[in-house]
């Protein structure tokens, strides 16, 4: 859902695993390496909560995790974390990534296919999701699947691109129906139910465009905690 991305997208591949082990299957990266903004601002402050209330990091799982960044971040911030993706491709990327970060033992990976229906590793204390923009009903059943997995008193972190983005030139106008706002999210967690909102936010950050101008993008962040 990216700006590098939108220009070849095809709704009807987009979402299968073939898509997306063909743009991983280059040597580089495709994304920065560098952990989502958002995640770190919401997981760091609750693992600091936790760590002030002696209670360690759990297990934590990324959804949606590509070449690992979020999950390796997560991994050396103390979290036994799983990474989950439709791309194989992907996974060995980050296997790979995670090994010359020196978090191998504490990382995991698995092949999930959301829209196929396949289910998330459970267990976890944690599990964030980032920008996974997929049509109703895959949204909800994406939702759901990380509901399962969750155990209760669990958080779920979403951080999505928003509606206001499609005014950018940063995203493909024919995408703008899978932009998230934080209504959106919250509406897709009481469709699935068994979620408490503890945030649901639009914050804006600067990025620059691809001539190099700076634009203003608006984020949808959601946190929410299992009942």
């Amino acid at each position: 859902m990216d700006a590098v991305s939108i220009h070849e997208f095809d709704p009807s591949q987009h979402f299968t695993a073939a898509f997306w082990d063909e743009r991983y299957g280059t040597g580089d990266r495709v994304w920065s390496g560098n952990p989502n903004r958002r995640v770190v601002e919401v997981v760091e402050a609750m693992t600091t909560a936790r760590e002030d209330a002696g209670t360690p990091p759990g297990r934590a799982l990324d959804v949606g995790c590509g070449e690992g960044a979020d999950a390796i971040w997560l991994a050396e911030r103390g979290w036994e974390t799983t990474g989950a993706d439709v791309s194989q491709r992907g996974l060995d990327k980050a296997r790979v990534h995670a090994l010359e970060r020196g978090v191998d033992d504490r990382t995991t990976w698995a092949r999930v296919d959301l829209v196929a229906g396949d289910p998330l590793p459970g267990g976890q204390d944690l599990v964030t999701c980032a920008f996974l923009h997929l049509p109703s009903p895959h949204l909800e059943h994406a939702y759901a699947a990380v509901a399962a997995a969750t155990v209760t008193g669990g958080t779920f972190v979403v951080v999505a691109h928003h509606p206001h983005d499609a005014r950018t030139g940063l995203r493909n106008p024919g995408l703008a129906a899978l932009l998230l706002s934080p209504e959106r999210v919250v509406e897709a967690l009481e469709e699935v139910g068994g979620w408490e909102v503890r945030q649901a936010d639009a914050p804006t950050r600067e990025q620059n465009d691809a001539d190099g101008r700076a634009v203003t993008v608006t984020d949808t962040v959601v946190v929410a905690v299992r009942r």
